[in-house]
């Protein structure tokens, strides 16, 4: 903390608020616009909490290292000489002239991290390298784009508002953890924006220039600062968009001939979309996925990690995809419900073990129900949809990850999906159970 962040965050935050009610009812209706200011709320005292926790509770952590130790140089940089400011905004890894600046940036041979570091110099030509107001800036982002993702939903199931906005805006760890200065952050925003636009485009068939433009933006986002959060959620966004496009074919003749077609087509060209997504970057390249995965986990439960929470193992990681395959239910099954209550060890793993127990529990309860038709359900695209992203994210994150603390973190992009396609599921199943007695009856 320092006496810039007193004078000029609350500025800031003014500001967005003043934005913020100005423009409410163009992008509200009488119904969603409770929540649009709680929302935002929330938002922001989760981007300052965590910078709150990470100087007093850590000590430091990436967010610092994002921004004090990131992009704090290229702002005093730009300050002292605008062109070598310009030229470390811009440079692709060479520090011919800028080593004095470069040198001290922690991030500057990562290139993902590093996009961060770019971003939050932006934000800093703003905020006068601010820490706690570029926070708040990172935070809008991230709000726009849960926005974006409520609306998606919100829009094909207006009376489950209520449940959609929680999943969207109240997760507790969402709002912690993808609310500051941090990858996660921008993800989070990146992903909301995303899926809106591609139901506007794709299911909607709206063709405006401005959603082409927002998607290729968003999508160019998650490509660079975590590729791997796009080589699972590409797969499921070709499903999405093939069912949904099948589903306004009235024949249901022609629609049980087109399906396995749709499938396979779907699969295919989710593994060229992956394929392609790898190509600049060898560590993501098929072939090249589980020694990934096996150099991650270990590091971080091991190395990197170490200090971030309690460790846990699935059993052996080889580096083949063989051994992948085979964690898969336990990777699975961390993602969701781990940690467990009795393995919390400290304060914030219990705010993880919480919601872990929370989703535990709404799973049960539909996996037993016997008026809850699941596989049905799932052929709902809006579901199947956010189910296989939700699931192949859980797995590749579980596999990957094998420490808590950092799992606590890096899970939470699928969380608002898999909330909703639990609430999904739980209202197409009344649905049919209400159209089933009314049959009956008649």
């Amino acid at each position: 903390m320092e006496l810039r962040d007193f004078i000029v965050t609350p500025i800031v935050i003014i500001l967005v608020y003043g934005i913020a009610f100005a423009i409410r009812s163009s992008v509200t209706d009488e119904v969603n616009r409770i929540y649009f200011i709680p929302a935002l709320t929330v938002k922001i005292i989760g981007a300052l909490a965590l910078g709150f926790i990470y100087q007093f509770y850590y000590g430091g952590g990436d967010t610092f290292s994002y921004h004090t130790h990131g992009s704090r140089h290229i702002w005093e940089a730009f300050m002292n000489s605008p062109g070598k400011g310009i030229q470390l905004l811009f440079s692709n890894g060479d520090q011919t002239g800028i080593y004095q600046y470069s040198s001290r940036i922690l991030f500057f041979n990562d290139p993902s991290s590093y996009a961060v570091v770019r971003i939050a110099a932006v934000l800093d030509f703003f905020t006068f390298s601010t820490y706690s107001a570029t926070a708040v800036l990172f935070s809008v982002f991230s709000f726009i784009g849960l926005w974006m993702f409520f609306l998606t939903f919100y829009e094909q199931y207006p009376h489950l508002h209520r449940w959609l906005a929680a999943a969207s805006f109240f997760i507790p760890s969402v709002v912690f953890w993808g609310s500051g200065l941090l990858k996660d952050t921008l993800i989070m925003g990146c992903l909301g924006i995303v899926t809106y636009q591609v139901f506007r485009i794709f299911i909607l068939k709206e063709r405006s220039t401005k959603y082409w433009v927002l998607l290729l933006f968003a999508l160019y986002g998650i490509y660079t600062i975590k590729l791997y959060i796009l080589l699972t959620f590409l797969p499921a966004l070709i499903f999405w968009v093939f069912l949904g496009n099948l589903q306004s074919i009235r024949s249901l003749v022609l629609k049980m001939m087109l399906f396995p077609f749709v499938i396979g087509s779907a699969f295919v060209l989710g593994y060229f979309a992956m394929l392609k997504a790898g190509e600049d970057n060898e560590k993501y390249a098929l072939n090249s996925l589980a020694k990934t995965a096996q150099i991650t986990a270990y590091d971080i439960r091991y190395w990197t990690g170490r200090d971030a929470g309690s460790g846990y193992t699935l059993g052996e990681l080889d580096g083949t995809f063989s051994s992948m395959i085979r964690l898969a239910p336990q990777a699975i099954n961390v993602s969701f419900f781990r940690p467990y209550i009795w393995e919390v060890k400290n304060p914030l793993m219990l705010l993880s073990a919480l919601e872990s127990l929370f989703l535990f529990l709404f799973c049960t309860y539909i996996l037993f129900n016997r008026n809850i038709r699941i596989l049905k359900a799932l052929c709902q695209p809006d579901i199947l949809f956010a189910m296989v992203f939700s699931v192949s994210f859980a797995f590749a994150v579980g596999v990957s990850t094998f420490n808590f603390g950092t799992l606590v973190r890096y899970k939470i992009p699928m969380l608002p999906f898999f909330l909703v396609a639990l609430i999904l599921i739980l209202h197409h199943s009344k649905r049919d159970k209400k159209l089933d007695e009314l049959e009956a009856t008649e």
